[in-house]
């Protein structure tokens, strides 16, 4: 049996929340429900014109990949997480943090720099839209790999975020040929409309020739194929994957498993903040199916779950409401 069930590969980020407005963000000439990267300068000072706006949600260590992980262990999965965080205030928080939810991580690496910090602006409608710093998770490269841990584990998962930077997408292709070399399943997100877009050559080295399972939501996933339509989407993203889960909002998900394409019906919720809804999904998806469930199932706990985070603030939930949702 392995170790672990789920390894991740991702950036490390200290979360902070806002409620903005649609004008607010033309205004700041913010592009609307995309993850921006910026400098630290321009992260406070969107900071310093939004301190009367700020919601009242913990701090909490963020970064797609890691979102995805902890809701894993929450649920029940055993996992690690390889990322980069600095020797400051919010590189201790962000490992106790982990720690706390039972998630196995590298402590010792604490180089001098800046924790990675992300800005997540939440307008009416409860789509999100980010500002990233990466700080010094820019610099996550492929000594971050632990090569025992992954070697241990059932699963190899990657945010596809890594490949804006030069050494996090190198990262992320020398992980996955690890995984295959250890006979370790390989799993990626796409991440964000904006990472298909414009920087789909590295994604593709990043999927290698195959992953044996691919999560996208709509957008990423039509924008990736460069496709008009779901179903020919989902023909499509078989030359990508084995398996995969394409993510469609209220009406559900998508799920192929290597032999079937399912239709998973969308659990009705009144939406506040969209902020992690993808990244809840992929973990409690990678929790089910290694804890031996069906892929239908495991999108059904998936759509559940996403459905709870959206309907609250902030990308997680309390570690009791994942035991109600089992």
């Amino acid at each position: 049996m392995p170790r672990y069930h789920v390894y991740g590969l991702g950036a490390a980020l200290v979360d902070t929340e806002i409620e903005v407005t649609d004008d607010f963000l033309s205004q700041a000439n913010i592009e609307k429900g995309l993850m921006t990267l910026v400098d630290e300068a321009r992260q406070t000072e969107l900071l310093d014109h939004m301190k009367d706006h700020l919601v009242g949600s913990k701090r909490s260590s963020g970064g797609s990949a890691c979102n995805s992980i902890y809701a894993a262990a929450c649920f029940g999965a055993s996992t690690y997480y390889s990322c980069k965080v600095a020797d400051d205030n919010n590189g201790t928080f962000f490992h106790d943090d982990l720690a706390e939810a039972g998630v196995s991580t590298d402590q010792s690496k604490h180089e001098s720099g800046t924790t990675g910090k992300c800005l997540v602006m939440i307008t009416p409608d409860a789509e999100r839209t980010m500002n990233t710093f990466l700080g010094i998770s820019e610099t996550l490269s492929i000594e971050n790999i632990n090569i025992d841990a992954l070697k241990e584990s059932e699963y190899a998962y990657i945010e596809g975020y890594l490949v804006t930077s030069d050494t996090g997408r190198a990262a992320a292709i020398e992980l996955r040929k690890l995984a295959e070399q250890h006979g370790v399943k390989t799993a990626l997100s796409l991440s964000d409309p904006g990472m298909v877009q414009f920087f789909g050559d590295g994604l593709a080295d990043m999927l290698g020739d195959k992953v044996d399972l691919l999560f996208a939501n709509q957008d990423e996933a039509l924008g990736w194929t460069k496709t008009s339509n779901i179903e020919e989407a989902c023909d499509a993203m078989k030359q990508y994957a084995t398996s995969f889960a394409i993510t469609l909002g209220k009406d559900g998900a998508m799920v192929f498993d290597g032999i079937t394409l399912s239709k998973v019906e969308g659990v009705a919720a009144k939406a506040i903040d969209t902020n992690g809804a993808g990244d809840m999904f992929a973990g409690a998806f990678l929790y089910a199916i290694t804890a031996g469930k069906s892929y239908v199932e495991a999108a059904s706990l998936a759509n559940k779950a996403a459905a709870q985070v959206v309907s609250q603030y902030g990308p997680r939930l309390k570690a009791e409401q994942h035991q109600v949702l089992l």
